[in-house]
């Protein structure tokens, strides 16, 4: 690595050619190797990479397709299991199907929790940035990786379920105030258990998908049959598009943001400690496997 000091111009030897020199910018990056930059113009370019890099990390593309991934499977199972249920509940009952989103969540958060946080939902990626676990540069990417995700799975859905019309599709049952209402209670409950044992080092991570899979389920349970259960914009979002039905769609994009962003702040407002946490992700411990 070179010790150049950043900024400054230098002479270098250009190949075993003695006589020939060049001068060229040394930018100093705080990543592993400096750069030549043969015309002080691509400085700023330079400068607009190291700082991209800063934070976009050149993991950061697959925490994006995880992300994906996992909203993927979420949207599939959830909405797959509740589109049958609604059509026999001889095959999957209701509670089944609250039971598959909840175990869903769970498995996805043992599955990709060490690589992207599986938050497989915008409204958690915003609630995480708003008490600083999670780069708010960062949000836009998670949010359309996971808008792709549950589209996809949608429109997958509205595919081999066919000739079912409303493939899992939220709607509020009674007015819009009671499914916003209970939208942003059952949100508040999921975020908060999801806060206490994600991104607090006190709890127990290693419980982290079993708890919030369970906050989950326990939670679809009741909201079903009054607002449908989402707690998810994405998802609710993928399907109005696959099934082109629009009803009551903003109670699902505003009552889960203000769910988690409340049961986000609420925790951290309670919290034992001051010190920061620099977990930025639900899910940031390791597994120890022992022999017995």
């Amino acid at each position: 690595m070179s010790n150049d000091v950043e900024g400054t111009m230098v002479q270098r030897d250009k190949g075993d050619e003695e006589t020939k020199m060049e001068s060229g910018w040394i930018i100093k990056k705080s990543l592993p190797h400096s750069i030549t930059i043969q015309h002080p113009k691509s400085l700023a370019l330079v400068l607009f990479a190291n700082h991209f890099q800063k934070y976009y990390p050149p993991d950061f593309p697959r925490k994006v397709f995880a992300e994906i991934i996992a909203t993927y499977l979420l949207v599939f199972v959830t909405c797959g299991s509740a589109a049958i249920s609604s059509i026999d509940e001889n095959k999957i009952s209701r509670l089944g199907a609250s039971i598959a989103g909840g175990l869903i969540v769970t498995v996805m958060i043992y599955a990709v929790g060490h690589v992207s946080g599986a938050h497989m939902n915008p409204a958690v990626t915003v609630a995480f940035a708003s008490v600083r676990h999670f780069p708010w540069k960062q949000v836009p990417f998670y949010a359309a990786a996971q808008l792709i995700g549950a589209i996809s799975a949608s429109f997958t859905l509205r595919v081999l379920l066919h000739p079912i019309k409303h493939v899992g599709t939220t709607s509020p049952s009674g007015s819009n105030f009671q499914a916003l209402i209970m939208e942003i209670v059952v949100t508040f409950s999921m975020m908060f258990i999801a806060s206490a044992v994600t991104i607090d080092t006190k709890a127990v991570g290693e419980l982290a998908g079993i708890a919030v899979g369970s906050a989950v389920c326990i939670t679809s349970i009741l909201a079903g049959p009054i607002s449908g259960g989402s707690m998810n914009p994405a998802r609710t979002i993928g399907q109005a598009l696959a099934c082109v039905q629009y009803k009551g769609i903003w109670v699902y994009v505003v009552g889960p943001v203000i769910g988690t962003l409340t049961g986000a702040w609420s925790y951290n407002l309670i919290r034992m400690t001051d010190k920061r946490v620099h977990a930025i992700s639900p899910l940031s411990f390791s597994f120890k496997l022992r022999r017995m």
